[in-house]
């Protein structure tokens, strides 16, 4: 079969080269349907409880997508009249960003006084330019005593304020519609920037963070790509020493990834900044496939100076290994089907594309050029010579080190327990986007970018009004500002107790809760009706006044300090307040907080029935249950040992890492497969005993296993280059757990072949020298 099948190509090389490229060219054209998704829901799914608790909670009031300028003058007074006449000109200027609903700041701020019988309702801040310093120091007093305002939009030390901007974006093409919006904020920043060169101007947000996702995807793909190809060329040049065996390589690595993203275009899947590493992932995969074919190719022509039968003992040989490495890397990436977080799904499918392409033109359109191009073997030294001296020290020393492997193994995995799932979205980016350093500012500066919110419902329609429930709300409010985590609270309480201060002649002994209902209605039923467009309660009331919104902004968490704070706030609702008035906290902070628990759990699964589909897979292959089980040592350890050693290093695993160790699998398998193909040659075909036919795999295929890791190991550490937090961790855990496959194929499958199979072998020769035996 697999010598009427190289036959049929190199007697076909034209026919199989046009259907190659005609075949590319269909898949490739996908490629203009391509888009970046720019929303940080993209990393949940629909199915999410905490996705489905947060979008009820904005379908009930409104939605939370904002971008936050955070402004700093350089003289440290933001209550001077610049500074002011600035935040006013920024904060008309916000109003006109695409798709903005409201804009916040301290200028227009609806500070509400009494004036006799009348509640005055006007703007903190007017013409600040003419302001007296009578006036700047009222203004000031008045900001740095207002709940809603302070460690909000107003620093406790007035170095620093923002302006806050909430934006409905429709939803329809968020991929435009972000962009949008954040280049028209980024203009009006720069803008002012010029004009007050005084006074520095940050941007952050969720709309900020969602075109931050963009921004690192598309400067991973400028700049991580071709630097990855350079790597590649390099070792392929120092490899090979073929022009032609290098130029063929590098059209098939580029149409394997051309064809992988034009049938994600075909398919629909938008692209995320996880799935942005997928053409580095396809090229170091698909320069294994190549360079197995290669070597075979032209260690074989050295000697036979015969370019169609040195491809056709080459196919013969590589054949069904690179198939059932293609097969199970293929499923590797597969089983990131069962993970919770759809950027990697979308993932592991482009990948699983990727290599299934990788591989056909491998065994197609790469044969029918290199027997076509001229190819002058090189006249180097045997390049597996000091592969066979690696082999015989793995036969002196089998015993040795297997004790050695079986010491390291169990001395990584017991440091497994160390690593602790934790992340904070925020450092998803390095300090090289602007995003990650403008946000780190405002959390030092001003206020953090984690909330927690809450709807905490009344009852019944109009029942917020009532003082037992306005006086749990303050009381829940009042326990989250006892946290040492938290920033601000941002209640509908604050405004109650200055309504009714304000209704008895701003004396400050009223400064409380009202004690009638009918009394605290009034009240915000006044204040509604005197706010402008725009700046309503629409954010912190439901439309029958039966549930109150509470924003609880916190201090830049890990996940686990951010489930502990509403874990306790569970606890004291529980112990506090009616059944009916407690809520489960929701925000984009939560989501990201359990995504992590969920995705290992998910990626268990995935895991699980990948390496089972594998096993029956090589069983099936290599036509020894013996010899397939004994393949799956090697193939398991790696990323034990590699967790291992994470956990002493780092210790923190997060959503990225969760999916390594299925991702990897189909990975390590491949040195696995090669390396016993060629050992179970010798011993099927040739006769050879144990030991000889180690020497005989390392010979043949050593120095492409090592050629073959070197690549994807070099592959994976580009990839932990990356600007994105969760490409770069999955890169370096990835580069660390291929570096343990390859010690384990070369220092403990090979003792574990001879250990095993050597009994038998023994057996077999003492039978064999019995009297009367055939």
């Amino acid at each position: 079969m697999k010598e009427r099948y190289s036959q049929w190509i190199l007697q076909h090389r034209f026919v199989v080269i046009v259907l190659a490229l005609l075949a590319v060219a269909v898949m490739a054209s996908g490629v203009r349907n391509l888009y970046f998704t720019t929303d940080y829901r993209v990393f949940f799914s629909k199915e999410n409880p905490q996705l489905k608790a947060f979008e009820a909670l904005q379908d009930t009031y409104s939605k939370n997508d904002n971008i936050l300028f955070v402004i700093a003058p350089k003289d440290k007074q933001v209550f001077g009249r610049e500074t002011l006449a600035v935040l006013e000109e920024l904060t008309a200027a916000a109003w006109q960003i695409p798709y903005s609903n409201r804009v916040d700041s301290i200028t227009n701020f609806q500070h509400t006084r009494a004036e006799g019988d009348d509640l005055v309702v006007e703007d903190l801040v007017m013409d600040a330019s003419r302001l007296s310093d009578e006036q700047l120091h009222s203004i000031k007093r008045i900001a740095l005593n207002e709940p809603l305002l302070l460690d909000r939009l107003i620093s406790p030390s007035a170095e620093v304020t923002g302006v806050n901007v909430i934006l409905q974006l429709p939803g329809k093409a968020q991929h435009l519609e972000v962009p949008e919006a954040s280049q028209f904020a980024a203009e009006i920043a720069e803008r002012l920037r010029k004009q007050h060169p005084d006074i520095d101007i940050y941007m952050t947000g969720m709309v900020t963070m969602n075109n931050a996702f963009s921004q690192a995807s598309q400067k991973d793909i400028k700049t991580l790509i071709p630097f990855m190809f350079l790597a590649v060329i390099v070792i392929l040049t120092i490899l090979l020493r073929s022009f032609s065996a290098i130029f063929v390589t590098v059209v098939v690595i580029l149409l394997s990834i051309i064809s992988a993203m034009g049938l994600t275009g075909w398919i629909g899947i938008g692209l995320s900044p996880p799935t942005t590493s997928a053409p580095t992932i396809i090229l170091t995969i698909a320069v294994a496939n190549c360079v197995h074919i290669l070597m075979t190719f032209l260690q074989v022509l050295r000697g036979s100076h015969d370019k169609r039968q040195s491809m056709h003992e080459s196919l013969r040989v590589n054949f069904q290994p690179v198939f059932l490495t293609s097969l199970t890397t293929t499923m590797g990436f597969m089983s990131m089907n069962f993970s919770d977080a759809p950027p990697f799904r979308d993932l592991g499918n482009i990948v699983a594309m990727g290599v299934v392409v990788s591989f056909f033109l491998s065994v197609t359109l790469l044969p029918a050029c290199m027997t076509l191009l001229p190819v002058r073997p090189s006249r180097q030294s045997d390049p597996g010579r000091w592969m066979k001296n690696f082999a015989e020290f793995v036969i002196v020393q089998r015993n040795r080190l297997v004790i050695f492997m079986l010491a390291l193994i169990v001395l990584l995995v017991a440091f497994i327990p160390r690593n602790e799932l934790n992340d904070e979205y925020v450092k998803y980016f390095d300090t090289s986007i602007d995003f990650r350093r403008d946000t780190d500012f405002a959390t030092q500066n001003l206020t953090g970018i984690y909330i927690i919110e809450y709807s905490l419902s009344a009852g019944e329609s109009g029942a917020i009004a009532e003082p037992e429930y306005l006086r749990r709300l303050e009381a829940f409010a009042n326990w989250y500002r006892q946290q040492d985590e938290v920033l601000h609270v941002n209640v509908l309480t604050d405004t109650m107790k200055r309504l009714n201060k304000n209704m008895h002649a701003d004396a400050e002994e009223w400064y409380r809760l009202p004690d009638e209902r009918t009394l605290a209605a009034q009240y915000l039923l006044l204040y509604e009706l005197s706010l402008p467009y725009g700046l309503d309660l629409n954010n912190q009331i439901n439309v029958d006044k039966s549930a109150t919104r509470m924003v609880v902004s916190l201090k830049s968490l890990s996940t686990n300090e951010l489930l502990a704070i509403e874990k306790r706030a569970q606890d004291w609702m529980t112990a506090n307040l009616p059944a009916d008035m407690r809520s489960e906290g929701a925000s984009s902070s939560i989501m990201f907080a359990y995504i992590g628990e969920r995705n290992i759990r998910s990626m268990l699964l995935g895991t699980t029935v990948a390496l089972i589909l594998i096993s029956l897979v090589l069983v099936i292959a290599l036509k020894s249950i013996k010899i397939g089980l004994i393949s799956m040592i090697p193939n398991l350890v790696p990323a034990a040992m590699a967790f291992g050693l994470w956990g002493i290093l780092v210790g923190e695993v997060g959503l990225a890492l969760s999916v390594v160790t299925g991702m990897t699998l189909g990975i390590v398998v491949d040195d696995t497969v090669h390396f016993l193909s060629k050992y179970l040659r010798a011993r099927r075909e040739n006769n050879m005993s144990p030991e000889d036919a180690v020497r005989f795999a390392f010979a043949n295929v050593g120095m492409a296993l090592w050629a073959t890791s070197v690549a994807l190991v070099a592959g994976f550490l580009v990839l932990s280059l990356s600007a994105f937090k969760l490409n770069s961790g999955m890169g370096l855990l990835t580069a660390i757990t291929i570096s343990f496959a390859l010690m384990a194929d070369f220092l403990f499958l090979p003792p574990l072949l001879m250990k095993l199979e050597g009994k038998s072998h023994a057996q077999d020769i003492r039978t064999a020298a019995k009297p009367g035996s055939v």
